[in-house]
């Protein structure tokens, strides 16, 4: 059984059809790509699976558990986190005072308090080190580069141990270095256990880190297998060249 899956789900916001009986299972410990072109559906099977889009008539399943229209907290709480297209950080909190909300996970409140205990601070500041943001935790987080935030918006995400991450376009606009560097962060995670399923639109990125990759169109999913036989497979290059 996988991990995380999704079926049949179908969701479509006015006339149309963002997902369109689409069924997808994620296995434990796998590096899961999920790749489209534009509008294809991918972002919003991510907000089915977190919770952030309601939907009619489907199956999502974490961990044998279904998980159908949960709320993004409850989600959140039984170990899948995800990221987003668009950071969210909370710019003008310095680095570490973001990972103090994470920490506390109470929203605003946490930021009148204190750390819960020394534990959470070190893991913190161990988080930061890990995706090499250490010597910026003073800085105001609005103050970051873009890929910087996204580093920061991955840790934020660590702190709760989550046993599966969905990553949605973790490389977008971010520089080849820190690109290299968030590939390693990725693949020391999944060493460790921790599954993965990514959105993105960079191949190479997908294809160089990925065991597994799905392809979408139209809301469906056309393909899914190893890199290379996706690459090449003659419904994927007409998804994205046309007929």
């Amino acid at each position: 059984m996988s991990l995380l899956q999704t079926r049949a789900v179908s969701k479509a916001f006015g006339g149309v059809q963002a997902l369109d009986g689409c069924t997808l299972g994620v296995e434990r410990g796998s590096l899961t790509g999920l790749i489209g072109p534009n509008g294809s559906g991918k972002t919003t099977l991510f907000n089915v699976m977190t919770g952030y889009e309601a939907v009619d008539g489907c199956t999502v399943t974490f961990d044998g558990h279904e998980i159908t229209n949960a709320t993004p907290d409850r989600v959140f709480q039984l170990g899948i986190g995800r990221t987003f297209q668009l950071t969210r950080i909370f710019p003008r909190l310095t680095v570490l005072e973001n990972m103090h909300v994470a920490a506390q996970r109470e929203g605003w409140r946490s930021l009148f308090g204190r750390w819960s205990s020394s534990r959470e601070h070190q893991r913190a500041l161990e988080l930061l080190d890990f995706v090499g943001l250490t010597r910026l935790q003073d800085v105001p987080a609005g103050n970051l580069s873009y890929g910087q935030k996204k580093l920061l918006e991955f840790a934020y995400v660590l702190v709760a141990e989550p046993d599966v991450i969905l990553l949605d376009e973790p490389a977008g606009g971010v520089n080849p270095t820190m690109i290299h560097y968030l590939t390693d962060r990725i693949r020391e995670l999944n060493q460790r256990g921790v599954t993965f399923l990514m959105v993105e639109h960079n191949m190479e990125f997908v294809m160089g880190l990925c065991d597994r990759v799905v392809v979408m169109n139209h809301g469906e999913i056309i393909a899914e297998g190893e890199p290379e036989a996706v690459r090449s497979d003659p419904k994927v290059l007409e998804a994205y060249l046309g007929a």
